[in-house]
């Protein structure tokens, strides 16, 4: 039986907020984790990774109260405040975005409501400077600037729109949100960045980087476990292992640590060949010693069977082959009720393309990708597909699977193999070997498959019809990071037309050669590179129309003596602070382009270095020169 420990509060410098001793689970006689022992400290923002099926989700339902484990202790310091986001969320359907945020029972929200009550009923008027007194002890206007940036980040405006009129996206983002709003001491966070556009990921990652708070959670987005984790904990093969850095460090240190365990492998099954022409010499009565070293093969047999569970794909794919005609698009425009997607798109694609396609939740992806597929009519102009494409599409919502098939059998209904070159054949039940099924759960009921693992099913389904042309709508979303590095091993041999849409950017700078970015009101934008290149660009091209605003403002800056000076003296300080940063980063800026035009030889690491700080100086220059615009504004002539 799970108990759950609170231990007092003391004063250390790095307080241990959680701790977890011999945590199992089970589920019939499928065992998911057992005798799983870490801790969390005060500031330390963890990540915890682990193939789909482990019982990742399990265990933050367990550490959150939410499910009983067979063994172990979970012990919070007490006083912790602790959040929660599951992939599960039950919101009523008549309740609004206003009602969810604003109805928690917390201290804060009860003087936000006293005071909104003070203000606007007549009846409780004398409860004004109260209410106004208790706001102001409790921070509560912070609070209140909270909401509305959150809301407004990942846009939920709109606070009056009921949850029954929300997607499944949009109530994805109100469970983030009330989860952020709340700001506890500690977050537990079970794939945060699912339903998140791009720039919505960007802006909680700043988030959750700048927050003195303390994480745990579980995302497949590698760029942002990279930029905002300390630690990495895996669950690999029923052990935990913990890696002190980020996801570039753990990738190294667990690549050292497989080729180790790789080199014992192999050093076992050599004194086991010795050991097993031993034992054959024996006589059937065997003495004490030699009994013993029976035993001891065993020991041995077991290290010499051990196989590091990483499969690389290299198949040959032997896929229909593509005429001169792929796909066309010709003067292609539609629209979704008042909502502009596309005006007059022309692109013809071509064999061997790969395109990535990005722009806000709700600007008309999932539709352009049926529109190219011939699946959905445009409004006007026409979309040609040549004779020999054969599409497969992978979409959001997946597939109705019947729980009580086998696995095995709802791959065969789309295929039966995929063929190779040079005559071979890879299999249904090959496919599902490479991406992660063993023998055993391939003839399983899918029932009892975890919600990774089911798009995962899925994902095979659509691979093994062998497309030339091949779709992919989010295929990120729900897969763990051992299968996102086999798909990507896949795709990058696979010959065929590539057209995928999907926010995780290190998957997209991958696999992807150029971008379609959906600019809003119909416009698409071809930007011939990654995705990472794209964000420095725009960054960049924010930068310089700033900069001509400021150019715009300065005839008023450099008359100081023709003004009337608003600013208080700390916002003075400010804006003259200002006006020294801004060229020093401008500066910085042209040095560190000057050195990528120079054609000088940089190693790796000093091209990772200067790029990530050439996205610190946009970063910066975009924030202060908007903050200069701002107070520059109230310099009047």
């Amino acid at each position: 039986m799970l108990t759950f420990v609170l231990l007092e509060n003391t004063y250390d410098v790095y307080m241990n907020y959680l701790s977890v001793e011999n945590l199992s689970k089970s589920y019939g006689i499928r065992t998911l984790f057992s005798d799983v022992t870490f801790g969390i400290s005060q500031g330390e923002k963890i990540a915890f990774v682990a193939k789909n099926g482990s019982g990742k989700s399990t265990l933050m339902r367990i550490l959150c109260g939410r499910e009983d484990a067979d063994n172990g202790t979970v012990t919070f310091r007490r006083g912790v405040s602790v959040g929660f986001l599951s992939q599960d969320y039950d919101f009523p359907p008549t309740a609004t975005i206003e009602d969810i945020i604003y109805g928690a029972d917390t201290p804060m929200l009860r003087t936000i409501r006293r005071y909104e009550r003070a203000v606007h009923d007549s009846n409780y008027a004398h409860d004004f400077q109260s209410a106004y007194e208790e706001m102001e002890s409790q921070g509560a206007w912070e609070y209140e600037l909270r909401i509305q940036t959150v809301l407004s980040q990942l846009k939920l405006d709109n606070i009056s729109v009921t949850c029954a009129q929300m997607s499944g996206g949009q109530l994805r983002r109100l469970a983030l949100a009330q989860v952020l709003i709340e700001a506890p001491d500690f977050l537990i966070l079970d794939e945060p960045t699912n339903h998140l556009d791009l720039p919505m990921v960007e802006w909680l990652e700043n988030y959750l980087s700048g927050e003195k708070i303390t994480l745990f959670m579980v995302t497949h987005d590698r760029y942002f476990l990279d930029r905002v984790c300390t630690d990495i904990l895996e669950l690999d093969a029923g052990k935990l292992w913990r890696y002190h850095g980020n996801y570039s460090y753990f990738m190294e240190k667990r690549a050292e640590r497989y080729a180790a365990v790789t080199a014992e492998a192999e050093k076992a099954r050599n004194l086991m060949r010795r050991e097993a022409e031993w034992i054959r010499r024996q006589p059937q009565a065997r003495g004490t010693k030699a009994k013993a070293r029976i035993d001891s093969f065993e020991v041995l047999r077991q290290k010499a069977s051990f196989r590091i569970d990483e499969r690389v794909l290299e198949l040959g794919i032997n896929m229909e082959r593509l005429g001169s005609k792929v796909v066309e698009m010709h003067s292609v425009s539609k629209s979704w009720e008042d909502m502009k997607i596309l005006d007059k798109f022309d692109y013809v694609f071509r064999r061997g393309e790969r395109v990535g396609i990005v722009g806000d939740n709700g600007s008309g992806k999932s539709t352009f990708l049926r529109v190219a597929s011939g699946e959905e009519a445009p409004d006007s102009g026409k979309v040609v597909i040549g004779d020999t494409v054969v599409f497969g599409h992978y979409r959001q919502e997946g597939i109705e699977i019947n729980p009580r098939e086998k696995v095995i059998e709802v791959l065969k209904k789309y295929g039966e193999y995929i063929p190779l070159a040079k005559g071979r054949r890879l299999s249904a039940e090959q496919l599902l070997e490479r991406f992660l099924f063993t023998r055993s759960q391939q003839w399983d009921y899918v029932e009892k498959l975890s919600g990774g693992e089911r798009r995962r099913l899925y994902l095979c389904t659509v691979l093994i019809s062998n497309p030339n042309f091949l779709i992919l709508d989010e295929p990120t979303n729900d897969l763990d990071i051992i299968t996102l590095t086999v798909l990507e091993e896949f795709l990058i041999e696979y010959p065929g037309v590539l057209l995928i849409v999907s926010h995780d950017r290190y998957f997209m700078d991958k696999i992807v050669d150029h971008l379609f970015v959906f600019e809003g009101g119909g416009k698409i934008k071809d930007f011939p590179g990654t995705y990472t290149e794209y964000r420095i660009w725009h960054k960049s091209q924010k930068a310089v129309d700033t900069a001509t605003a400021i150019e715009d403002k300065k005839p008023c800056v450099e008359k100081p003596r023709e003004k009337k000076n608003r600013l208080s003296y700390k916002e003075q300080k400010e804006f003259d602070a200002l006006e020294e940063e801004i060229p020093a980063l401008e500066s910085e800026k042209k040095e560190i382009e000057s050195i990528f035009a120079s054609g000088e030889e940089l190693s790796p690491s000093r091209v990772n270095a200067l790029s990530a700080r050439m996205e610190e100086i946009l970063s910066m220059l975009e924030e202060k020169e908007e903050r200069w615009i701002e107070l520059s504004m109230m310099i009047e002539d």
